[in-house]
């Protein structure tokens, strides 16, 4: 049997498809390569590339690799893209998902595992979020992740067929490893853009607002890195393969940093400073977002081995530096990681 990891040439597919390596699973990528790369993806994997509303594709996958879950990552990620173009993103993220499931189903996968997200909530308070929190996405991204959720459950109450739906809240850091971590160009994470105006890849970095009701005036949020994000991906596998009931569950660490406890990490990491610049507040933008992991710990026992905020700074920036060399021993001007041809498996410049 195998597992079928959609998106796992991105950022956190790809320390999905290493977690699963490393716990001695068969691994099977799809990805389109839209925001991917093929050299994320490791050389025991085996990569297809495609789309996942492909659905005579995926069941050729399904068929032949014997896969008997799918985790579900690939799918558009810029809320304020989706506030642009909002029938793109219920395109890709909504309508191909529904095609993936019924192709799953009819395939006769029994397991999936879904990356869902915080902003199905849309507002909420100062306390840790509960997943019993009242769903009011804001955003057609959240609207498009809440209504992949749904047809889950829906599917799951008529079929053979269990899933678990992680509703991730901030998610950084690199793997410890180096093997791999954030390397879209352009991504709007706040982590990654302090790393990249760390390294002087960015003039400065604005910092939206410093009135909040906060301890320094700007907004707090939960940051949980990477790998213990899909460390709890397997366990909701385990739980799934052995019979265990569907799960929606939060992902975060139950406490947040703010914008500026965070760049200063990066800067700590750096061992020097950068240009911070102060801009108004952003439309939309809450004081304090923190979920509360209560359901993970219990109902998989997760452990979080890596709720540092100095190690989730540290391990970005290595992993910014990597690129970095990468960028250098091929010697492309552009840092578009997009243009880079693939490192042959035995190269060394990740260390």
């Amino acid at each position: 049997m195998a597992v079928l990891v959609t998106g796992g040439a991105g950022f956190i597919g790809s320390h999905m498809v290493w977690e699963l390596l490393d716990d001695g699973e068969d691994v099977v990528v799809l990805d389109r390569l839209s925001t991917g790369f093929n050299w994320a993806v490791p050389a025991e994997a085996r990569l297809v590339i495609g789309d996942i509303g492909d659905q005579n594709l995926v069941k050729h996958i399904v068929r032949r690799h014997s896969i008997d879950a799918v985790i579900h990552f690939a799918g558009s990620v810029v809320v304020p893209d989706s506030l642009a173009d909002p029938l793109a993103y219920y395109d890709n993220n909504t309508c191909k998902s529904r095609a993936l499931i019924e192709a799953c189903v009819r395939g006769g996968v029994k397991n999936f595992i879904f990356s869902s997200s915080a902003a199905v909530y849309g507002m909420t308070s100062s306390d840790p979020v509960r997943e019993d929190h009242a769903l009011a996405p804001e955003t057609p991204y959240g609207v498009s992740k809440l209504m992949t959720e749904w047809m889950l459950r829906d599917t799951a109450r008529a079929c053979d067929f269990r899933y678990a739906a992680l509703r991730y809240f901030n998610v950084a850091g690199a793997d410890p490893k180096g093997r791999t971590g954030q390397s879209t160009a352009g991504a709007t994470h706040l982590v990654k853009v302090a790393v990249e105006t760390a390294l002087g890849k960015r003039p400065a970095i604005q910092v939206f607002g410093t009135d909040y009701p906060t301890h320094d005036g700007t907004c707090i949020r939960d940051y949980i890195h990477v790998s213990d994000l899909v460390a709890a991906h397997r366990l909701a596998l385990k739980r799934l393969r052995e019979g265990g009931a569907s799960l929606v569950a939060n992902c975060g660490y139950g406490h947040g940093y703010s914008v500026l406890d965070l760049i200063e990490s990066v800067q700590r990491a750096n061992g020097r400073s950068f240009e911070v610049r102060i801009a108004p507040r952003r439309e939309g933008d809450m004081p304090c977002v923190v979920a509360d992991p209560s359901l993970l710990k219990t109902d998989l026992g997760w452990t979080p081995l890596h709720d540092d905020l100095d190690a989730i700074a540290a391990s970005s920036l290595a992993w910014e530096r990597a690129l970095a060399r990468r960028n250098s021993v091929w010697g492309i001007e552009t840092p578009d990681p997009s243009d880079w041809p693939p490192l042959p498996i035995s190269a060394t410049v990740l260390k």
